[in-house]
């Protein structure tokens, strides 16, 4: 009894110091009147803010989870609502490209204006927190929920999360997702993911990191996986060791929804601040821990000292200035609009078959089911309520008016008068892909899509389309890479549009008729087929994640995939010459400048996305062949060049170094190399970096 009191005396001790240390940066004024504010708490209503009190299912008339405060002291609630593509519970809230979409703008300005748009949306919904981005690595595109993240790499969820994260804290809290290595849905539950240090920190935990340190978000949310044996709910080394400890976080972290929290004395131990949606483990039974002199009351003060932190930082108590008429606003339709515009991949466009000329048009056929069906994404946690949806149909027929007979075949499977009337359009756009029954989180959706291919149904509509009409465009969607190796060959363009939002069908039509220039990039690889990646396992509750997956994997294996990370095409035609660097020599803390003169060589306005990958030749430790390190997107008239400028941190060479637990920058000859795809580098140069002991270069 004498020695577990002393290691609790001990534990809180070091959780009181970790917290002041943390905490120093925010303001010795903020820092004063947060401890006021908690010392004037009775135990009682320091742990009810510590769980939900919304019950297992939002009632009818509730639409925010709600966290208690405490009234008597001024101290608000948190009110939270799901955010990936737009508030889930609020009625008329505008419904955005899903994540993956927006991440193919290769845009972060566009990226940080919808999170701003979210987060005003959630305060005049009367909400504090929204709970996005969702900036799991997408290590498999079987995994159901690929729809909602940004994609593959480290440094492209990186920046795109930072942009987002930046955007909602204008007016609300964002709640970066799941704390970590959270990629499966069918055994999310339960699965126990085996990972070594250097993998954890270089690939699953960096994109993390950024959104703390960099956006500053004032919160994240632990996943429902474990991690090394240990749930991430209460994961000490996830949480206390590396979040709270080596980052310095002084936010809070709150559960994934009933069954992200396990036990009541390791979640609280361990860093857990709040469990949602109830007090399932937390609530009465943490209360009795504490008055029975089983666990430390200084663990509750930490906890409620980083969430009333964050509620001062960011005045939640105040008025936001914002009422419902932001919500679903023509400004926020505008910028859905024009992010499923710049997130939108033109694939394949052989003879030039796109952009369609309305002049030279009399008849166009409009194929498939999906066509004038709403499809903005999963009806999972990330389901929206939007008061429309634009189809691509709706976009097409107000796009061309009377002046081109649209007929729409609302069929996937084609029969005789369908063919003939295919083969008589002077042009076919065949509007297909998957859905909410085909991929999706895990148990109140589809969950993971074990099958990369389109349905035979879906394959079927788009070769017999084909098979009547040479000049078969089609528009695909979706939430990750499918594999077309069955129908490709077969059709003149594909454009990927993901789940373009409710405003898709106007962007879809933009791009079609040239009114929008494609300018998407892919952030992940589509591979020719499931032989080409990493093995996916939902059915094991033990897996493994090693070092090498996406572009890194195929690089690795020499695999050519169907289409590259970064791959794009454009109605126009690009040059990029003349790298330059600023430096050619390199050491810790420097930051390298490098330029490249880009030209549209072509005939119509486009954008072309700058692309830089990192190379580590004779280092010590197995790296990637080549890495994103940078990237710039350029908007050009016709015949205009322009020189841009991408910033290379040297710190961001940096390996894990698992024998000093610290970052190590190597003394190599790097190779640089820049183009417009993973697979399309044409300019190289070199950049020497002086070899550094092994340190906490960032």
């Amino acid at each position: 009894m004498i020695l577990r009191r002393l290691f609790w005396v001990l534990v809180a001790v070091v959780i009181a110091c970790s917290s002041c240390s943390s905490s120093s940066s925010v303001g010795s004024d903020l820092e004063r009147r947060v401890d006021e504010l908690v010392a004037q708490m009775t135990l009682d209503e320091k742990v009810a803010q510590m769980s939900g009190d919304s019950g297992l299912l939002l009632t009818e008339g509730d639409t925010l989870w709600n966290v208690p405060g405490v009234e008597r002291l001024g101290v608000p609630p948190f009110k939270m609502a799901d955010g990936p593509r737009g508030l889930g519970p609020v009625e008329g809230a505008t419904t955005f490209p899903v994540g993956i979409a927006r991440s193919a703008s290769w845009k972060p300005g566009i990226e940080r204006r919808v999170g701003a748009a979210m987060g005003r949306e959630l305060r005049a919904a009367g909400g504090t927190i929204l709970l996005a981005p969702t900036i799991n690595i997408l290590r498999h595109p079987s995994w159901g929920r690929s729809q909602e993240t940004y994609g593959e790499d480290v440094h492209l969820i990186s920046r795109m999360g930072v942009a987002f994260v930046q955007g909602v804290q204008e007016n609300a809290l964002a709640n970066p997702k799941h704390y970590a290595a959270n990629s499966i849905e069918d055994t999310r539950f339960e699965v126990d993911v085996k990972i070594d240090e250097r993998t954890l920190r270089e690939i699953y935990l960096k994109h993390f990191r950024a959104a703390v340190l960099e956006g500053q978000a004032a919160s994240v949310m632990s996943a429902y996986n474990s991690v090394n044996g240990q749930f991430c709910g209460e994961n000490e080394h996830l949480i206390r060791d590396i979040l709270k400890g080596d980052w310095g976080f002084d936010g809070f972290v709150l559960s994934d929804w009933v069954f992200g929290t396990q036990s009541t004395l390791g979640s609280a131990l361990n860093g857990l601040d709040i469990e949602m949606p109830i007090a399932r483990v937390y609530g009465e039974l943490l209360l009795a821990a504490v008055q029975d002199g089983a666990f430390p009351e200084a663990v509750i003060d930490d906890a409620v000292r980083r969430m009333v932190r964050k509620k001062l930082q960011y005045r939640l108590g105040q008025p936001s200035g914002l009422d419902e008429s932001v919500i679903g606003s023509d400004e926020h339709m505008a910028i859905a609009r024009e992010a499923a515009v710049e997130g939108s991949v033109l694939l394949k466009n052989a003879s030039s078959a796109l952009p369609l000329e309305t002049g030279a048009l009399q008849r166009i056929a409009v194929v498939g089911i999906l066509a004038n069906t709403p499809n903005t994404g999963d009806n999972g946690s990330s389901n929206t309520m939007p008061a429309f949806v634009v189809t691509p149909l709706q976009g097409i027929e107000e796009a061309v008016g009377e002046t081109v007979v649209v007929d729409h075949i609302a069929k996937d499977v084609l029969d005789g008068d369908d063919l003939a009337a295919i083969g008589a359009a002077d042009a076919v756009v065949v509007v297909t892909g998957l859905t909410a029954e085909d991929e999706g989180e895990g148990l109140i959706g589809a969950g993971d899509r074990l099958d990369l291919d389109l349905s035979p149904e879906r394959e079927a509509l788009i070769r017999d389309a084909a098979g009547a009409n040479p000049r078969t465009i089609v528009v695909l969607e979706g939430g990750g890479a499918i594999t077309m190796g069955n129908w490709l060959a077969e059709v003149e363009a594909l454009l990927m549009v993901w789940y373009p939002g409710q405003m898709g069908g106007y962007a879809i039509a933009d791009l079609l008729f040239g009114d929008a220039n494609p300018s998407g990039k892919l952030p992940i690889t589509f591979p020719t087929g499931l032989d080409q990646l990493p093995p996916f396992d939902n059915v094991s509750l033990k897996v493994t994640y090693d070092y090498f997956h996406g572009y890194r994997y195929l690089d690795r294996n020499g695999a050519t995939p169907e289409f590259p990370f970064g791959f794009g095409l454009s109605y126009t035609t690009f040059s990029v010459d003349n790298l330059q660097a600023s430096q050619a020599t390199a050491m810790e803390g420097d930051v390298v400048t490098f330029s490249v003169d880009v030209t549209n060589t072509g005939s119509a306005a486009g954008a072309e996305v700058v692309q830089l990958y990192a190379t580590y030749p004779g280092s010590a430790v197995e790296r990637s062949e080549r890495e994103l390190k940078g990237f710039v997107k350029v908007m050009l008239d016709s015949g205009e060049s322009e020189a841009v400028e991408i910033s290379l941190p040297v710190n961001d060479l940096a390996y894990y170094d698992v024998t000093e637990s610290a970052w190590a920058l190597e003394g190599l000859e790097h190779a640089i190399h820049v183009g417009t795809s993973s697979r399309d580098l044409p300019l190289s140069t070199s950049l020497s970096v002086a070899a550094q002991a092994p340190v906490l270069v960032f």
